[in-house]
């Protein structure tokens, strides 16, 4: 699974140097709330969740979720000076669940970088990776049935809602997007 390269964005792979951030992220209350409680709250449960979860995807299925970083010219501050290293600021990615029949996409960003675009340029750059490299036909997505700004994004990027349903017989009901080959631009 190549790095992929945006205008403004690297997505790459998680790595255990990626610790922090990822505490940072699964700890935010939008990802609470949307997404859900991964009992991360440290470095050490946070390694357990990049090995459990996504370098177990890489290794299974040659995606997952990957680390969205702003390249250091996109992230120059307003005094002209440039960050020396790329800012992470979200996750997006692949991701293959045991309880859908297809392949989904998936995302999270913290809220100081919500809409500038950003979800959007890493998602469509997935999503065309998705295509590409892993020849999916189909993709894809869900959220929680109030996500409105999820939604709008899947919206934009092409997505049509198909139902309402349940990941797990005890679990909460999402909302369920597909994206077919014929749908993209």
């Amino acid at each position: 699974m190549p790095d992929i390269e945006t205008e403004r964005l690297r997505i790459r792979r998680l790595s255990l140097d990626d610790t922090d951030f990822v505490v940072a992220l699964l700890n935010e209350p939008s990802f609470l709330r949307y997404i859900g409680d991964r009992n991360v709250r440290d470095r050490a449960s946070a390694c357990r969740y990049l090995e459990a979860g996504p370098f177990a995807s890489y290794a299974r299925f040659g995606f997952g979720l990957m680390c969205v970083e702003l390249k250091p010219a996109a992230a120059q501050g307003t005094g002209g000076n440039a960050t020396p290293a790329a800012v992470p600021i979200g996750i997006c990615g692949l991701l293959k669940r045991d309880t859908l029949e297809d392949v989904d996409v998936g995302f999270a960003f913290l809220p100081p970088y919500w809409g500038q675009g950003y979800a959007f340029e890493a998602a469509e750059a997935v999503l065309a990776q998705g295509r590409e490299v892993f020849g999916l036909q189909r993709i894809v997505a869900i959220t929680s049935l109030d996500n409105e700004a999820s939604i709008r994004l899947l919206e934009r990027l092409g997505f049509r809602f198909e139902r309402v349903m349940r990941l797990t017989p005890e679990g909460d009901e999402v909302k369920l997007f597909a994206l077919e080959r014929a749908d993209t631009r």
